[in-house]
């Protein structure tokens, strides 16, 4: 059995492992979807969402939420640490207008602005020592009345997964069907806390739960900050 379970050391060698995980994972990325009974709920919530204009997808992974985003957008852009996700996510997206940029997102630089930022269950995978530096980019990447809207699991989800109680961020153990094991961020928010959180880095946020293991949030900069 191939293990890659060793300690994060320091703060690149967590976000190298979190996209040595996705690269691996990403043959078998969709089975996950195909098996998530609360993905019709999910995509009902994702159509309430406001999502319009220049619309920048972050951690786009194969293609899943990307592909009902086209739609809705003026201009697609789909970014992903992971060239094995990308490859799937443009043949997924083949004949639609998407602009693929294959990146670590925790240091790209935009090169220009959007109206609406998405990223569906990549928050919980910023560390607590990057979210700051997170939202900043956020408010740089966005336009003039732009916002950011995501999905992603709550603190309920806690109960499913595998935590490693030693690591120095917070921190879970996956398994890969070919044995192999990983480990990867993931940090559980709750709505009141993270909303607290993000009010106090300059954004106006209405954050809620969708279901017990799910929420939703939409933020925008604070016209002040």
């Amino acid at each position: 059995m191939h293990d890659t379970t060793e300690q994060f050391s320091d703060q690149s060698d967590w976000s190298q492992r979190q996209i040595a995980y996705y690269r691996a994972r990403a043959a078998e990325y969709d089975r996950a979807y195909d098996e998530r009974m609360s993905m019709p709920q999910l995509v009902k919530v994702l159509d309430e969402l406001p999502i319009s204009g220049d619309v920048l997808e972050f951690a786009c992974g194969t293609g899943q939420w990307t592909q009902l985003l086209a739609d809705r957008a003026r201009s697609l852009t789909a970014l992903d640490a992971a060239p094995e996700m990308l490859r799937i996510a443009r043949a997924r997206m083949r004949g639609r207008a998407t602009h693929f940029i294959e990146a670590d997102i925790f240091s790209w630089e935009p090169g220009r602005q959007y109206d609406t930022v998405f990223f569906a269950f990549w928050l919980s995978h910023v560390p607590p020592v990057e979210l700051e530096a997170f939202w900043a980019l956020l408010r740089w990447t966005l336009a003039p009345g732009g916002c950011v809207v995501f999905l992603d699991d709550s603190v309920a989800k806690a109960e499913v997964e595998e935590l490693v109680a030693e690591a120095q961020v917070p921190t879970v153990r996956r398994r890969l069907s070919d044995g192999s094991q990983h480990l990867t961020v993931k940090v559980l928010h709750d709505a009141p806390s993270l909303t607290s959180r993000l009010n106090d880095l300059g954004w106006e946020a209405h954050i809620e739960p969708i279901d017990a293991y799910h929420l939703t949030g939409i933020a925008r900069p604070r016209e002040s900050e």
